[in-house]
């Protein structure tokens, strides 16, 4: 169940990035790397299904993904730092929520 929850929630990111993108691409969308940060350990289920939408990213893009790992307090700290990043379509966050 928890990877199926983290997998849900990176395909929304990797949805609202290709928007942003496809709306933006007269003005060569994304003009740097493209950060997705993560809210848990690196190795687990949403870490590497971040690392593999970056990858994808990367590759239809050609821009660099970068996963930045910010384990923590539930996954708080990922959405802070996330919370607190300029409003420039080029950061995402990806998290799991096991509540019943």
């Amino acid at each position: 169940m928890k990877s199926a929850a983290g997998l849900s929630t990176l395909r929304v990111i990797a949805c609202a990035l290709a928007m942003g993108g496809a709306a933006a691409i007269a003005q060569t969308y994304p003009a740097k790397p493209i950060r997705i940060l993560v809210g848990n350990a690196p190795g687990g289920g949403i870490d590497i299904t971040a690392r593999a939408v970056g990858q994808k990213l990367t590759e239809k893009w050609g821009k660099s993904a970068v996963v930045d790992n910010r384990p923590g307090a539930s996954g708080l700290i990922a959405m802070e730092v996330a919370a607190q990043s300029a409003a420039d379509g080029v950061e995402g966050a990806a998290g799991c929520d096991l509540s019943v």
